[in-house]
């Protein structure tokens, strides 16, 4: 086997020119935000040396950074601006905006506060914005001692933030199980020199870490981010969708919350199709959902487990013994996108064999606009997904199309495969394929991810029950001290999905299980006391899930 090259020396860029397509409206701000904020794609945060945290309450910090300084932290808490801008995972906080929760546990990719850069102020609004500071620490009960340490290196282009303690039901009944009781704290001390403002940060719940364990982003992400970012926010086009594939453990979950956050900057809110039934953003596993996100989400699927607007209980991580039905499942998800605002789709990481397949057969369904390839470099575990490929490539349940082509070349150099002249062919996707390459530690190596996807799992299934915990009781509640809901056994059917269980042993199956609430039609009905046994399993909408 040949040996694993590493990624290309990364080069310094400049801010992009000013695109063609960013004439006005919203993509021409979201161009002006990408150029004002450039930083070096593939570059690590900039260093935190010199960070100014100060102890502004009990359990409360305020911490100054200056522009384009950077915090890169593990832990949780929750961030207020007082002063100027910072960015989190991509989404853009100012002073104006309402506090964030920010959980950054060592299970996954560590988050970092970015101070963005500010405008230029005249001389005589310095003042001004040196009174605004004051003024909105004292607001926020910041102790007089705080504020004059902050205020001696206050500067007009830095960023103040309010970090506070944050509890939350959902985090109590996590960190009440025991193999998790350790969940938000470092793995192990990464700085020998303890400083002071780390035990101001240490108070709070966060701990500085290496920018190394935060994101990198990587030239041909940031390339392709922007491009995305602008698509969405250009009024002259159609409603993007947006296709994200790759392997298992290349960081498509992290460029999906990134991409979203930096579209919330500018729209009010996206659709987002999960089509991994094995890694869910915002359901327990086994699901097939369509989420309208209006805020950003800061921290690991597990922290905010919500209902979707639409949902399906597919019943298992891996699609494999049932693909049939899995296409079923995402074909009626699907359809109850209204395309009013941007969908990004996230495949699961099943692309060899049958699951390039399968994939090939997704994106035929759902024909996207734009697919997003990763894959790290010299190790190329999927085909490229050219319109081409997937328009000739036969899929699981869909044969490929055997019709001579014209191929075309678009100004970038993308591959833009249309029928000749005086021919149409209906069933060609048209779509523009971007590769990201990934250059974070451990990319597309499976095995070496920082936690087992099965224990992810289940941390998302606790982050779902956990928010049956009541939200004013400081103390953890076990579940069996929650008043169930009780329904008459003749109101109920029942199907254990994907195998066979003979009727006398069906109360067995479902005793203590995990089972999804459906709903199927009102003319199924039981005509004995007890409930009514599926003979399939119908594509139905989940309500919810429950232990019986």
């Amino acid at each position: 086997m040949p040996a694993r090259r590493g990624p290309p020396a990364r080069r310094p860029r400049r801010p992009p020119p000013r695109p063609a397509a960013a004439r006005g409206g919203r993509a021409e701000a979201a161009w002006r935000e990408f150029a004002a904020s450039f930083v070096r794609a593939g570059m690590v945060p900039p260093a935190e040396a010199g960070l100014t945290a100060v102890e502004a309450a009990e359990g409360a910090a305020v911490l100054l950074l200056a522009p384009q300084q950077a915090l890169t932290f593990t832990g949780k808490c929750r961030l207020t601006c007082l002063y100027g801008a910072v960015r989190v995972l991509g989404f853009a906080i100012a002073s104006h905006q309402p506090g964030q929760q920010l959980f950054s546990p060592p299970t996954h990719c560590a988050l970092a506060l970015e101070a963005l850069p500010a405008e230029a102020q005249p001389v005589a609004d310095l003042r001004q914005l040196r009174a605004a500071a004051r003024a909105a620490m004292r607001a926020h009960r910041v102790r007089r001692q705080a504020r004059l340490k902050v205020m001696a290196r206050f500067s007009p282009q830095c960023a103040v933030v309010l970090l506070e303690h944050l509890d939350t039901p959902v985090t109590r009944f996590l960190l009440s199980h025991p193999p998790l009781s350790r969940l938000f704290e470092p793995q192990k001390k990464e700085e020998p020199n303890f400083a002071p403002e780390d035990a101001v940060l240490a108070s709070v719940g966060i701990v500085k870490c290496s920018p190394e364990r935060g994101l990198l982003v990587s030239e041909s992400m940031f390339s392709a981010l922007e491009e995305l970012v602008q698509a969405c926010c250009a009024e002259d086009e159609g409603v993007p969708v947006i296709m994200v594939c790759g392997p298992k453990s290349v960081g498509k979950s992290t460029f999906n919350r990134y991409l979203i956050n930096l579209l919330l900057n500018h729209l009010p809110s996206v659709e987002y199709l999960e089509c991994d039934i094995g890694q869910t953003e915002f359901t327990p596993p086994g699901c097939v959902s369509l989420t309208n996100v209006t805020e950003p989400f800061l921290g690991p699927p597990f922290t905010h487990q919500r209902m979707p607007r639409k949902m399906v209980f597919y019943g298992q991580s891996s699609c494999e013994q049932d693909s049939e039905r899995y296409v079923d499942v995402v074909k009626y998800v699907f359809n109850s996108y209204k395309k009013e605002v941007p969908l990004v789709i996230n495949t699961m990481g099943w692309v060899k064999g049958d699951g390039l397949l399968l994939l090939t057969d997704i994106i035929r369904l759902l024909s996207p606009s734009h697919v997003v390839q990763m894959d790290v470099y010299d190790w190329k575990a999927m085909a490229p997904l050219t319109p081409e490929h997937v328009h000739l490539a036969p899929g699981l349940y869909t044969k490929g199309k055997q019709q001579p082509k014209c191929k075309q070349m678009d100004a970038s150099g993308a591959e833009d495969w249309k029928p000749p002249e005086g021919e149409k062919d209906a069933s060609a996707p048209e779509y523009k394929l971007l590769y990201v390459h990934p250059e974070f530690p451990r990319a597309g190596v499976a095995g070496e991810a920082r936690v087992h996807s099965s224990v992810l799992r289940d941390m998302a299934i606790l982050g779902y029950l956990g928010q049956l915990q009541p939200p004013d009781i400081g103390s953890v509640l076990p579940l069996h001290s929650l008043v169930p809901y009780q329904v008459p056994f003749n109101a109920v059917a029942l199907r254990v999905i994907h195998t066979d269980v003979a009727p006398t042993n069906i109360m067995y199956a479902v005793n203590a299980s995990w089972v999804g609430l459906c709903r199927i039609p009102d003319e199924v009905r039981s005509q004995t006391d007890g409930p009514v046994l599926l003979t399939q399993t119908p594509v139905c909408d989940c309500l919810g899930f429950a232990r019986i």
